[in-house]
This record gives C-alpha cells, sequence and structure tokens, in this order.
C-alpha cells in the first residue's frame, strides 16, 4: 500500500441536506386489488410534495495521527480525541450525542526509491471519526471551529434532517391523494361516466433529497477569528399515490 501524499490543513466537507445517518423509508404498497369481471375502473396517479427547513445537523469530525507503531499512534489519537470531546461538552453538547462512527488502525508506506523493489513502512495511522448531534443549526460554524481548534484534522460531513419527518411525509401522502382524486374526477367528467369507490390503492413516500455543497477551511496564519458560515437547505419529501376507481 502506498502513502497517501501529505496534504496541508485543507479540510472539504460535503454538506448533505438530509439526514444520510438515517434508514432509507421502503417503499408502502396496498395489495393490489383485482377488480371483479366486468367492472370498468379508473387508475390515476398523484404527487405530492412538502419542503421543510431542517431543524438538526449531524456534524461528522475526526482525528487522524501518525506515528512508527500502531501503539503510539493509537495512544496520540485517544489524547487528541479526548480533548476534541471536552471541547463539544463544554460547549454545551451531551456526551449521547457524541457517537463514535468509525475507528480504523492501518499501516502506511513511503513511495519505492527507483533502486527498490518494496515500499518502505512509513508507519501507522490512526483515524477516529465521531458524529456529533447538534439541535442548533445557528451553532453549526462555531462548533465545527472548536472542535478543529481542539484536535480534529478531519472534517467528513455536515448532514441536516428534519426530526419532524413523519408529519412532513403525511402532509406529502395527503397532497398526493387530493390531486389523484382530482385527477380522477376529471377524468369522469370528460368521460362522461360517474366515479365510483377506490377499489385499490398503492404509495411509495420518497426520502428527503440531498443537496450536495462543499465548503473548504484552511488553518493559516493570518487566518480572521471568524465562525465558519453554514447554510442549511430546505428539504424536499415526496409521496406519490395511486388510485383505482370503480366506474359505476
Amino acid at each position: 500500500m502506498f502513502a497517501r501524499p501529505v496534504r496541508p490543513l485543507l479540510l472539504t466537507a460535503m454538506l448533505l441536506t438530509g439526514l444520510t445517518a438515517f434508514a432509507q423509508p421502503q417503499p408502502v404498497s396496498a395489495p393490489r386489488a383485482q377488480a371483479p369481471a366486468g367492472v370498468r375502473t379508473i387508475r390515476v396517479e398523484g404527487t405530492g410534495e412538502v419542503k421543510a427547513q431542517p431543524d438538526e445537523a449531524f456534524i461528522d469530525v475526526a482525528v487522524e495521527t501518525l506515528a512508527a507503531n500502531a501503539k503510539a499512534a493509537g495512544e496520540q489519537n485517544a489524547k487528541r480525541m479526548e480533548k476534541v470531546i471536552a471541547a463539544l461538552t463544554s460547549a454545551g453538547i451531551a456526551r449521547r450525542d457524541i457517537q463514535t462512527r468509525n475507528y480504523s488502525v492501518y499501516p502506511e508506506y513511503a513511495p519505492p526509491l527507483p533502486n527498490q523493489t518494496e515500499p518502505k513502512l512509513k508507519g501507522y495511522r490512526v483515524s477516529n471519526l465521531v458524529s456529533v448531534h447538534v439541535k442548533d443549526l445557528s451553532r453549526v460554524g462555531n462548533l465545527l471551529d472548536q472542535a478543529l481548534a481542539a484536535g480534529a484534522n478531519r472534517v467528513d460531513s455536515v448532514r441536516f434532517g428534519l426530526s419532524r419527518q413523519d408529519a412532513v411525509q403525511g402532509e406529502a401522502l395527503r397532497q398526493a391523494v387530493a390531486r389523484a382524486r382530482k385527477s380522477a374526477e376529471v377524468l369522469a367528467a370528460s368521460l362522461n361516466v360517474k366515479l365510483g369507490a377506490v377499489l385499490d390503492a398503492s404509495t411509495v413516500t420518497e426520502p428527503p433529497q440531498l443537496y450536495p455543497a462543499r465548503f473548504a477551511m484552511a488553518e493559516a496564519a493570518d487566518a480572521r477569528a471568524m465562525s465558519t458560515p453554514i447554510q442549511p437547505e430546505e428539504q424536499a419529501v415526496q409521496a406519490k399515490v395511486t388510485l383505482v376507481f370503480v366506474i359505476e
């Protein structure tokens, strides 16, 4: 394995306005009913979409250390991560809202010299990634700065989500049903037939859309003492419904 090139402290994070940490909703479908022989039907579809401002965020920050052996790299990493966690808890983040997402230890090699056939072992790199749950979005930029100042040297992502996602999805579904019914009424009127009861209904609720954006932060001697600006975007929750009406 070859070493990754040494890079300055330039941290690039992907803002994902949507809670990738959450499980993806599965399509919810009602059992498909079969129309009795001789019964005519109208099948229509409707889509609903609700946009809402996110009200929570998840910051993924990491500490990476490199040392001659795995033990030394691990010890250095643990000390730095404790400082990062202490800074976050001092800022008002509860310990239960700071969770480890990934911990890895792996060897790192220097590229082989022209007269060498094997790469040379440089040492061992330890990476500890934690996810911080933030409920006050106005503090996201400041918390990022505090984590970096305390010893974090990698920011993987900032993800925004909706704690009230069920309510938003319910409203999107109601819109979809209303639009599907309206389409059925227009079709029935155009065909000069009378709309009957709903014979079958199926729905798929879409997860919030993700809006990627990039930002970079560099540590420099003349860096301004200001909070990193973070601007969450609206999240869109969609629902689709298919209705089958009997023609009376």
